[in-house]
């Protein structure tokens, strides 16, 4: 995907919401463990990659999503995160989004020139149930960065951010069931509740999908299609678009990128549908798909 920086690979199982992780189950899959944790030689200069016409292949104003088969936090990535670091500081033309399990080491893990954050850092925690979240999202409260928000995912119990919604930091709350080797249900009230929550207070809310199983109206679904997982989180009409994220995205320079040359993400008719669109990157136009991208004017909101 390209919308996807992993820089090192593998992870250490450190909460309930790790019981099923996909990257486990994918690197299984493969006859490879999960647990070994090794740098991606391959990938780790993505960011400053460029195509054959010297053109960067991450444009200005994408979101690149970093160590999403990792924790960018990982004691066992200590030696590599500062030239990680480092390749993001090349990149102010750029959105690396951050996800952790692991809020509490994030303070030592900072780079000596972090100052109150970097413009383009966008922050998160994962919350997958009240406990987790009342033990993480307090520490992110605490965080030098310009940006943050939470991922409840896989959520696997209710969750009420109120409290933390109402400091004004959070900008964004993601929700998704668990899918892969997971069969633990995601229910349908657990989400609106978050959706409320976030709607209330004009914060955009993405449910990416529903999981392998969801529960509503007591009744249990066995949904085991991906693109059908997203299509019904996206017809459940739980998504809410809050007040826009302003990131003040630079060049090397430090002169602002205007918005009318930031990157700005196409879709195709299929994903206008999927749950996952409105914090996607949109497609890469790799040549593989023969369904016709849309212009924005032609999409439809879903049905309540």
């Amino acid at each position: 995907m390209h919308d996807i920086w992993n820089p090192w690979h593998g992870c250490r199982r450190c909460s309930e919401g790790c019981q099923n992780c996909y990257m486990y189950y994918l690197d299984d899959l493969h006859g490879r463990d999960g647990a070994d944790i090794r740098r991606n030689s391959n990938a780790f200069r993505y960011p400053l990659a460029k195509d054959r016409a010297g053109n960067p292949r991450i444009q200005s104003g994408e979101l690149i999503r970093v160590c999403m088969t990792s924790d960018f936090f990982l004691a066992e990535a200590d030696a590599w995160r500062q030239e990680a670091w480092q390749i993001m500081r090349k990149r102010p033309d750029v959105i690396f989004f951050l996800l952790t399990k692991r809020p509490e080491r994030v303070k030592d893990c900072l780079p000596d020139n972090w100052g109150d954050g970097w413009e383009n850092i966008f922050f998160n925690v994962t919350a997958e149930n009240q406990k987790r979240a009342d033990e993480r999202i307090p520490i992110l409260l605490e965080l030098p960065f310009r940006h943050k928000g939470v991922m409840c995912a896989p959520l696997i119990g209710p969750v009420s951010l109120s409290e933390y919604l109402d400091s004004g930091q959070i900008e964004q709350v993601l929700c998704d069931g668990e899918s892969y080797g997971g069969l633990r249900p995601c229910h349908y009230e657990w989400v609106k509740s978050l959706h409320d929550e976030c709607a209330d207070r004009d914060i955009t809310f993405v449910f990416c999908s529903t999981g392998r199983r969801f529960v509503k109206d007591g009744r249990e679904y066995a949904i085991e299609n991906g693109d059908v997982m997203r299509e019904q989180a996206y017809r459940s009409g739980l998504t809410y678009k809050g007040k826009n994220i302003n990131f003040c995205l630079t060049d090397l320079f430090g002169r602002t990128i205007p918005e009318e040359e930031r990157y700005q993400p196409r879709f195709r008719q299929r994903c206008l549908s999927c749950g996952m669109r409105i914090a996607c990157n949109g497609c890469s136009d790799c040549g593989k798909c023969h369904d016709p991208f849309v212009q924005p004017e032609d999409e439809k909101k879903p049905s309540v």
